[in-house]
């Protein structure tokens, strides 16, 4: 058979393939302990799963509007709101079942060949693969340890060209934790005057998880950006959903008949009683999130000290998301020796820096969404290897 000889350029996400390795070694017998899939390890909130169990046996078993019910889309814009301080019309919010869907929505937009699309590098790997598929250039940018994982945004403005598109920017950053300066924002959001038929795509998924007062910059602050920026955010990593499928969108006027009519061809519309799940979240008590966010805080600490007392390791603190980008570049190993190195010795699963792109190399992406007694056994294990 013949297929599309773009879809050879499809990647993949490698913390679900290490995730399947660790379940291999963990059916032999091995105390395989996970520090490699970004998942929270606390249950959803006692509330959010009541409302799901509510709404089905109230009767909400069909379709729901592509867009997402109106009580959700509301629930969204008074959140933005409250944490953004915007105020936004709920008619540009789209519902989507999760996050990967919005990113993907964006890109094939935007993208195809003879254009370009900027992602950051170390990155979240879809970004780079979905881009592939389009058939656009991939064009990085650099996100660098000496620079606390944070662009220069004058580097970022020199590489945008005619066929510049799309400019997709996260932070707080997977898989680096890094968070952006808000002195660069403002150099970008300036410099981006100049070049008024670039998008903007702003991954916002962990703009919650955020750590010694640093204050969250969201893009939607910048009002001139708001007729050609699209929000990412959604309920995965805020609110330890992330079986749920649940992420939410905000798309300028001119875009969100597109993206929507892109869910009605793909998905349908997101199954309803998630929906009411996702309301409950955002209109309910918080307290699970403020207990998660102070227990990845104390796990942060512990991770970074631990891994820094590792001969050759270093790393820079995080501050947001819970990942830990260690430098293991004085090893002598590459970035996928010390993966394999690590899992096939210690038993802890880890991601390689350059699953994340090119500019991985020399990094392991440790995830601290585990719990301490796990971090404090894998760091041992890992230290009886190295020192």
């Amino acid at each position: 058979m013949q297929i599309n000889k773009l879809y050879t350029k499809i990647g993949t996400e490698t913390a679900f393939d290490i995730l399947a390795k660790a379940e291999k070694l963990k059916s032999q017998g091995k105390d395989v302990i996970n520090l490699g899939i970004g998942q929270p390890d606390f249950s959803s909130p006692v509330h959010v799963v009541e409302a799901a169990i509510k709404a089905l046996k109230d009767g909400h078993h069909g379709y729901t509007p592509a867009n997402g019910i109106l009580e959700l889309r509301e629930a969204v814009a008074k959140n933005i709101y409250n944490f953004r301080s915007v105020n936004v019309n709920p008619d540009n919010i789209l519902i989507m079942p999760g996050a990967k869907p919005i990113m993907y929505f964006a890109i094939i937009i935007f993208g195809e060949p003879g254009f370009e699309i900027m992602y950051p590098n170390p990155g979240f790997p879809i970004y780079e693969s979905a881009i592939n598929l389009t058939g656009a250039k991939p064009v990085p940018i650099e996100l660098k340890e000496d620079n606390s994982f944070s662009f220069k945004a004058e580097s970022v403005l020199e590489k945008i060209t005619a066929k510049t598109r799309l400019i997709i920017l996260n932070s707080p950053a997977n898989p680096t934790g890094g968070i952006t300066n808000a002195n660069e924002l403002d150099i970008l959001v300036k410099g981006l005057e100049k070049f008024p038929n670039v998008t903007i795509l702003s991954d916002e998924i962990y703009s919650r998880i955020i750590y010694d007062d640093i204050q969250f910059n969201s893009l939607l602050k910048y009002e001139q950006l708001r007729d050609r920026l699209i929000i990412l955010d959604g309920w995965s990593k805020t609110y330890a959903m992330t079986g749920w499928r649940l992420g939410w969108s905000l798309w300028p006027k001119k875009l969100i008949e597109i993206a929507t009519r892109l869910a009605i061809n793909t998905y349908s519309c997101v199954n309803a009683p998630t929906q009411f799940a996702g309301i409950a979240a955002l209109n309910g008590p918080q307290d699970n999130f403020d207990f998660m966010l102070n227990e990845f805080n104390k796990r942060r600490n512990v991770i970074h000290e631990q891994l820094n007392s590792i001969n050759n390791f270093s790393c820079i603190k995080p501050k947001g998301a819970f990942y830990a980008f260690a430098n293991i570049k004085k090893t002598g190993l590459t970035s996928n020796q010390v993966q394999d190195l690590i899992l096939n010795e210690a038993n802890v699963a880890t991601v390689a820096g350059t699953s994340f792109g090119e500019l991985g190399e020399g990094f392991i992406r440790f995830s601290y969404a585990a719990s301490l007694d796990n971090i404090n056994k894998a760091m041992e294990r890992i230290s009886t290897i190295f020192n």
